[in-house]
């Protein structure tokens, strides 16, 4: 209490001081550090992401986990088939032709594409090898071997869209387990301008061939990214200042009336039966609904995410 008494009465001598804290506090702090830089910057997290990725795998090539836990590769069986995957331009690594095979216009076409893309290697297999490959399916001598496809990371997506100055839009998928819907979600998101596709890893549709066909192309352009709990990848979005907007029959909101789709956003789409589930639902920050006067009463993921993602694109033009 003296010293500060002396200090308060303005007289010489021995006075409290700041220990230099003044003087420290008045001194620069150095150029802000980059974002990928900043702890609990969505950039710093996809950052760490990756690097965790890198570490571990050696050249650096992103794990992707198919069924079972493991990297696989899938199998379009059928000349018809493999014929619309190369047209369509479905990734390819081999193509298997039988020996001594009846050379009809679709076997003609399909090494022609595979010629024409390049990357693609033919391989001339006698049949009971083919017949090994597919367990026994129909395969009429073309088997096509499709790489197991590369996995976005949820964050990346959200983080593409900033970096390219633009506010993120994003649908993400809740239980929709047909390749071909998911195909047709992203080839809507691609032509309305959204930035990627959010799907869960388990009982949930992959990017097969089929997906791939469906999409149009699209998918060469529009990611897509597996989470393991699509709950938690949610809430880390809304933490990064997107809203969630779930779809959903009984919906408070029309989906015409909603502010919140001018803005970096996360649709959430659910299965046609059973909708979304009670945690993703309960996560959502707004439920909005398709009006439907012809009195159907749901649509499927693709059709009701081109709606919703028109008029998105509509408010942010």
């Amino acid at each position: 209490m003296a010293a500060n008494n002396r200090r308060m009465s303005g007289k010489k001598g021995a006075q409290v001081g700041s220990g230099g804290n003044r003087r420290r506090g008045l001194e620069g702090k150095g150029p802000t550090p980059p974002a990928e830089a900043r702890k609990g910057h969505v950039k710093n997290r996809v950052a760490n992401a990756k690097a965790k990725r890198s570490a571990s795998s050696p050249a650096g090539r992103r794990p992707v986990k198919g069924r079972g836990g493991k990297g696989t590769s899938e199998m379009v069986v059928g000349r018809n088939s493999v014929v619309e995957a190369l047209r369509e331009g479905v990734p390819a690594s081999m193509l298997y032709v039988q020996q001594f095979i009846d050379n009809d216009e679709r076997v003609r076409e399909a090494l022609q594409l595979a010629g024409e893309r390049g990357g693609i290697h033919l391989m001339e297999a006698p049949r009971p090898e083919l017949d090994r490959m597919t367990n026994g399916l129909n395969h009429q001598g073309l088997v096509l071997q499709v790489p197991p496809y590369e996995y976005a990371h949820p964050e990346e997506l959200a983080a593409a869209a900033y970096d390219a100055g633009q506010d993120p839009l994003i649908v993400a998928l809740d239980g929709v387990t047909d390749p071909r819907n998911l195909g047709a979600v992203v080839r809507s998101v691609s032509a309305f301008g959204g930035h990627g596709v959010v799907v869960p890893e388990r009982r949930a549709a992959g990017m097969t061939a089929g997906a791939w066909k469906t999409s149009a192309g699209a998918a060469a352009r529009t990611p897509v990214a597996r989470a393991t709990n699509l709950t938690r990848v949610l809430e880390a979005y809304k933490k990064a200042g997107l809203a969630i907007v779930g779809l959903a029959a009984d919906g408070e909101h029309e989906v015409g009336d909603l502010e919140a789709l001018s803005g970096p956003v996360v649709v959430v789409i659910g299965s046609e039966g059973k909708g979304l589930s009670r945690l993703v639902g309960e996560t959502c920050d707004y439920r909005v609904r398709i009006p439907m006067p012809g009195g159907t009463e749901s649509l499927n993921a693709g059709v009701a995410a081109g709606v919703v993602l028109y008029e998105a694109s509509r408010r942010r033009a």
